[in-house]
């Protein structure tokens, strides 16, 4: 995947995360995405990521791929998203797989809130 093209994509969604009133200010979950031919590499992949603020999940698709999630707690910026996204995608792609974007649930707060 280009690197102008995720960084026009994570622009976007941070441009409607902005919008939409997502509280920049905290820090969030922000979930990973890479996809798998087979089990091995995402396995292999998973062991890249432990610690304290991060949290690895592989399920299988119904096509036979392998879906890897890395969520980490982290401010929600330009840079910190890219930089993560670069090395996940060094161990990534040695593997086989391919980056599959990122997200982060947006908690709305109630009226009057």
């Amino acid at each position: 995947m280009s690197t102008t093209f995720q960084d026009d994509v994570s622009t976007s969604v941070l441009r409607r995360m902005k919008e939409g009133g997502f509280d920049f200010a905290r820090v969030h979950p922000i979930e990973f995405y890479a996809l798998f031919p087979d089990e091995d590499g995402a396995r292999s992949a998973a062991t890249n990521f432990r610690g304290e603020s991060l949290n690895t999940q592989i399920s299988p698709l119904d096509d036979g791929i392998w879906h890897l999630q890395v969520s980490k707690v982290m401010y929600a910026t330009h840079e910190g998203i890219d930089d993560f996204e670069q090395g996940l995608e060094s161990v990534v792609e040695p593997l086989g797989g391919v980056l599959d974007g990122w997200g982060v649930t947006q908690e709305l707060s109630a009226p009057g809130v």
